[in-house]
């Protein structure tokens, strides 16, 4: 006798549909088994002209993308149980001031999942000094229309650590038995309230909230293009403050990667 595959995944389309489509209209949920990546996917859409809200949901990918171009692994999933959710929002949006929108994506994250969790700037979601997901936001001008394509990738399970410099964390540690359909609908519809309350609000309103989770603030920081000082949080604009040696520095630039510093090595007795 045969036995039978892992049973499908069971995604909570129709809630989340319902949840959002009223406040985003034309809003549609798509999920599909396999694809090199929704943020691609979603980037060639708007590129043809289809500029439609929408949710897009990979089981897998193929070609997952981060941010300065580094890649975001779905893994496998031989039990049925995905170890990681991946998915892209797209939609027009035309905020008076782009800057700070990883910053609200991220504390959208945080505040639908878990307490626990932190925020490290720009765009990463922490738990005990660990990654747990990741954010990359693109944007596609389509004539007059701007078009906003989200990425998110959530680590579920506990996943292979091997080369990456700090093992990265599970949403399992925090949420027993938690999985990526129940992820999924945890924060989407905030997910979205938070990106129409940032095009109309800015990100000055979220400053404090951001301050509760910010991971680097009092931390040491080293900074890719050699800066080094202490993390003294962030401005109404996002921007990363930095206090040197020379006096506070504002990081806006994209191509910055910051990480707190490594603690100094115990001396030998």
């Amino acid at each position: 006798m045969r036995s039978a595959g892992p049973a499908p995944v069971q995604w909570p389309a129709e809630a989340i549909w319902e949840a959002v489509e009223p406040r985003l209209p034309g809003f549609t949920v798509e999920v599909l088994p396999e694809i090199d990546s929704t943020n691609t996917e979603l980037m060639r859409r708007a590129r043809a002209g289809r500029l439609e809200p929408i949710l897009l949901v990979a089981e897998r990918q193929s070609a997952g993308r981060g941010r300065l171009g580094r890649t975001w692994v779905s893994g496998e999933a031989p039990s049925g149980a995905l170890p990681s959710l991946t998915f892209s929002l797209g939609l027009p949006l035309a905020p008076t001031d782009w800057s700070g929108l990883s910053l609200a994506v991220g504390l959208a994250v945080v505040e639908s999942l878990h307490p626990a969790l932190q925020l490290k700037w720009p765009n990463d979601v922490w738990l005990q000094d660990r990654k747990l997901a990741g954010i990359l936001i693109e944007t596609a001008s389509v004539g007059e229309a701007r078009y906003a394509v989200i990425g998110v990738g959530i680590n579920i399970a506990a996943r292979d650590a091997e080369g990456l410099r700090t093992p990265p964390a599970a949403l399992t540690e925090v949420l027993p038995g938690v999985d990526a359909p129940a992820a999924l609908e945890r924060v989407a519809a905030p997910l979205v309230r938070a990106i129409q309350r940032f095009a109309a609000q800015g990100f000055a309103p979220l400053r404090p909230a951001y301050h509760a989770r910010d991971l680097l603030y009092g931390r040491e920081v080293e900074c890719s293009d050699g800066l080094t000082g202490t993390a003294r949080g962030v401005d109404a604009s996002g921007a990363l403050l930095v206090h040197t040696a020379a006096g506070l520095k504002k990081i806006t630039s994209a191509e910055v990667s910051v990480r707190p510093a490594a603690p100094p090595t115990a001396s030998a007795p």
